[in-house]
């Protein structure tokens, strides 16, 4: 074991996975709250807005966004991330469009869990908060959304845990993280591949099983009570 991680970075490997995960999580909560509003809107533009987004990008393999965010945005379109004068640019640069790759993708699955919020909430809360004259945007704020994010934390929980796991696809844009790591030891050191398999399924499992405990416990302790 320890002339495992002495020979590769592991540690490396799980904190860049970690950062991924923490990163793309904020990115895809935000966007996907937007596009939920979107979806929600008395607009019909700004639905068919929100209903496209959610369409193409859940429905989109994630290695194909990830690798877009690289070899479309970056080489084809020239939009970078990072400051391209710095010595470690293309590091960076590849880590932030990984986590805008997993953002985007995820948001569309953040979406669908608030809608999944929003539908257990009585109609007629949506009715009051007009009939005292808020509008659309301070019913969201201060009516919607607060019981639809307590509504939707199991879901929301299942997306986070899918995100962790989904980290390793940006392998394809050569961010070191756990895959990463695997594969280097499949190419120089095969006779020690099923325990860096090992070590890299054990770790994931101590960064899910806490998540998926902890979104149970939350969903109970912030149940709406009707």
């Amino acid at each position: 074991m320890g002339e495992l991680f002495g020979q590769f970075d592991f540690w490396g490997a799980f904190w860049m996975t970690i950062k991924l995960t923490v990163f793309g999580a904020i990115g895809a909560l935000l966007i996907g709250t937007v596009i939920a509003i979107l979806r929600l809107s008395p607009v019909t533009s700004l639905r068919a807005i929100g209903t496209s987004y959610v369409t193409i990008f859940r429905n989109t393999p994630l290695t194909v966004i990830i690798f877009a965010s690289v070899y479309v945005l970056y080489v084809q379109l020239g939009i970078s991330l990072a400051d391209d004068k710095a010595a470690d640019f293309v590091t960076q640069n590849n880590f932030r469009m990984g986590v805008l790759g997993l953002a985007v993708y995820h948001a569309a699955f953040v979406c669908e869990a608030l809608r999944s919020g929003v539908n257990t909430i009585p109609l007629g809360q949506a009715e009051a908060a007009r009939s005292i004259g808020l509008s659309f945007s301070q019913s969201m704020r201060q009516v919607i959304l607060p019981q639809a994010f307590r509504g939707a934390i199991t879901p929301l929980g299942n997306t986070l845990i899918a995100l962790t796991k989904n980290t390793t696809v940006v392998i394809t844009i050569g961010v070191v993280e756990s895959a990463y790591v695997l594969n280097e030891v499949n190419e120089y050191a095969t006779d020690k591949l099923n325990l860096a398999f090992a070590v890299v399924a054990a770790f994931f499992v101590i960064l899910t099983v806490p998540m998926g405990v902890a979104t149970g416990w939350l969903a109970k302790r912030w149940a709406v009570q009707r």
